[in-house]
């Protein structure tokens, strides 16, 4: 075990504090001249808190959402800046990198799929959302084996449940697709053989 799992955190703790997400976490995020929330800043705070350097201001302008596109996933670092200010990770600089990771390119395929705002509201969602920071921090919840973390953040994972859907879609349209092109091809078969018929 590593230092980093003997110091893992209780799932419970992790999942009330998502529920209890202040309102400020929720505003509107700022793009452009809209929204308030400043996630540059937010982002800051947390690294600080966790042990790390004042980043420059062209660090912290990366975590500024550029377009509209961009606002659910915006509200996600939003809601994970939260979560990772629990004190089961202050001051653990060791998790400044796989937390830096995570909130510039982690949660992109998570917030195309699910509102932000369900990860505070649902309680399967936050369950998730907590199991895949941990996974992403090489952290699992205390009393839990790798394998029964895994298991468990596996059954929840909704980016991996819509590649599955997405594929059986795929098969499923895939076979209706020949299925209609052999229906064709025999259809001009009949018609060919019984337009020679008649020329008889």
């Amino acid at each position: 075990m590593t230092a980093g799992m003997s110091k893992a955190p209780l799932l419970d703790s992790l999942t009330r504090r998502l529920a209890e997400t202040p309102a400020v976490f929720l505003t509107e995020p700022r793009i452009g001249q809209h929204g308030r929330l400043e996630l540059p800043a937010l982002v800051t705070d947390l690294l600080l808190a966790v042990g790390g350097d004042l980043l420059t201001l062209a660090q912290a302008a990366a975590y500024a959402p550029q377009a509209k596109g961009q606002r659910n996933q915006a509200r996600l670092r939003a809601i994970c800046c939260w979560l990772l200010h629990a004190e089961d990770f202050q001051r653990r600089p060791e998790l400044i990198a796989p937390i830096t990771a995570l909130l510039q390119s982690g949660l992109a395929e998570l917030a195309g799929l699910i509102d932000a705002e369900r990860f505070v509201t649902d309680p399967e969602r936050r369950e998730e959302l907590v199991r895949l920071v941990l996974a992403r921090l090489g952290l699992r919840p205390a009393g839990e084996s790798e394998h029964q973390a895994a298991d468990r953040l596996s059954a929840l994972d909704s980016v991996e449940r819509e590649r599955v859907l997405s594929a059986t879609r795929a098969r499923k349209e895939a076979t209706r697709a020949r299925q209609l092109k052999q229906q064709m091809e025999a259809r001009q078969a009949r018609e060919a053989a019984a337009k020679a018929n008649r020329e008889w």
